[in-house]
């Protein structure tokens, strides 16, 4: 995929492209079995022809008078004037008279093939017949001239033919994949205002619950609620960052220079209680500059912010989580670290794909559903940016994010270094 392309539009270009490459591959295919096909009869018609006509010229054939390419040699007989050099073949004629069986063979010389037949007549005398095969190679070359054009013609038509089945045939995809996205913007933003009252409301309803001193598990089943709206507010902004990103050219106005060393810094001090809660140490490292990259500020600070809560939530208590920014070449990258219960190197290929349900480690979605870092590789690669993943099962996971550097803007001063420590 283009670094600039949306994974909609690639879809449809790949399945356009797929079209049309089927269609060359078969048009090629059969050109090519039709040429294989023809050769091999060519081939032998020409042989046993040939080869009948020198059986002939050996046992019957005028010395003095052979036939059009073909030489007859004898003892006592000249040969004429436009023999080729190197005939008779000595050896042939020699077993011969010692065994008085025909000797037949194919001879290649000054880059040129002639069959040779040698044989003992029936008064005696010894004959080698030799046939010059450079008229039949010449048939066989224009052959698989006539071919080569007829399969440059069909691969040119091929792919006129698969450009235009491929509009054809992917138009309907490319609608469906459309009207999905619209689907997923229009539900999410429907589902947005009640979800956030619900959440709202039975926030409302656990403070009561805790002040009233209700029992444990009225309360408790109130968290719960809280925690799931909660979750599912997630999901609808998510999706609602997906269908955005998957809108192209509308989001292109809102790309700007994105400060990457003050938006680890500000994510991170987001972040600073429920570090403090779970006893973690945070730490962001980066250069005292800024370091710019192109892009929808809010999608970058939620696909930051993923990594950091996926980092905290799979870190046990007294645990590290490092966030390092630096330049790398005309890239600018962003890592986040941590020492937490790791993952499995296996699931790293499955770890960014929609609902995908990782294990205990690091990888495992946070209890996102498995949309939360699947929408980071979304935002990643819209962003012309590359993500990866490293680690080991009890060992900690490694999370890196590359994005292409933006000419800094002068005159902006360094974000300060945020640190959230042990409590």
């Amino acid at each position: 995929m283009r670094p600039s392309e949306h994974p909609e539009r690639a879809a449809v270009r790949r399945a356009r492209l797929r079209i049309a490459v089927i269609a060359g591959a078969i048009i090629t295919l059969l050109v090519t079995g039709v040429g294989g096909i023809a050769d091999v009869m060519m081939t032998r018609a020409q042989n046993e022809q040939v080869w009948r006509e020198l059986r002939y010229g050996a046992a019957l054939g005028d010395l003095r008078s052979p036939p059009v390419c073909t030489w007859l040699f004898a003892p006592g007989v000249t040969p004429l004037p436009n023999a080729p050099r190197g005939f008779p073949v000595r050896a042939d004629l020699d077993r011969v008279r010692r065994t008085g069986t025909a000797v037949e063979r194919t001879v290649h010389r000054d880059d040129k093939v002639y069959l040779v037949r040698t044989q003992e007549r029936a008064d005696g005398q010894v004959v080698q017949a030799v046939f010059d095969l450079r008229f039949q190679l010449a048939d066989r070359a224009h052959l698989w001239f006539a071919l080569a054009v007829a399969e440059a013609v069909g691969l040119l038509a091929a792919v006129l033919t698969g450009a235009v089945l491929g509009r054809l045939a992917v138009a309907p995809l490319a609608d469906a994949l459309a009207r999905q996205r619209r689907f997923v913007t229009d539900a999410s933003h429907e589902l947005r205002t009640p979800v956030t009252q619900v959440h709202t409301r039975a926030q409302l309803l656990a403070r009561q619950a805790a002040a009233e001193e209700l029992p444990a598990a009225h309360r408790a089943g109130l968290e719960r609620l809280v925690g799931s709206a909660g979750r599912l507010g997630d999901v609808l902004d998510d999706l609602l960052l997906s269908a955005s990103l998957m809108a192209g050219s509308a989001r292109l106005p809102q790309r700007r220079p994105v400060d990457l060393v003050g938006l680890a810094r500000s994510v991170a001090a987001e972040e600073t209680d429920r570090a403090r809660d779970g006893r973690l140490t945070v730490t962001v490292d980066g250069p005292p500059q800024p370091l710019f990259v192109t892009g929808i500020e809010s999608a970058l600070r939620r696909a930051v912010g993923e990594l950091l809560a996926n980092a905290i939530s799979h870190t046990s208590q007294g645990g590290r989580i490092r966030v390092s920014v630096a330049r790398v070449g005309r890239e600018a990258e962003l890592t986040v670290a941590d020492t937490g219960s790791g993952l499995d190197p296996a699931e790293t290929d499955r770890l960014f794909e929609r609902f995908h349900r990782g294990g205990s480690g690091g990888g495992g979605g946070g209890g996102r559903y498995g949309l939360g870092l699947a929408l980071l590789r979304e935002v990643v690669t819209g962003h012309g940016g590359t993500v990866a993943v490293t680690g080991r099962t009890g060992r900690g996971a490694r999370f890196t994010i590359r994005l292409p550097c933006h000419p800094p803007r002068p005159g902006r001063p360094p974000a300060p270094p945020v640190t959230a420590g042990r409590r």
